[in-house]
């Protein structure tokens, strides 16, 4: 897409900005999904770690379904 409309006053195109803003914050969104991924990855072993302890010595624990 380009910021040149042939049919406009100024020759600016009116999505041009709308376009910028909805790419912006799709990289954003992005970048927060990465960063939520690996905290939940880190939260998932450490849960993991947990329960083999408990396993390892007899301990019942809930499962949540």
């Amino acid at each position: 897409m380009l910021d040149y409309c042939a049919f406009s006053k100024d020759h600016k195109c009116i999505k041009w900005e709308d376009y910028q803003i909805t790419l912006q914050e799709i990289e954003e969104a992005d970048s927060l999904c990465h960063g939520n991924w690996i905290e939940i990855e880190k939260q998932y072993n450490y849960i993991l770690e947990l329960q083999a302890i408990l396993d390892e010595h007899g301990i019942d624990y809930p499962i949540l379904l």
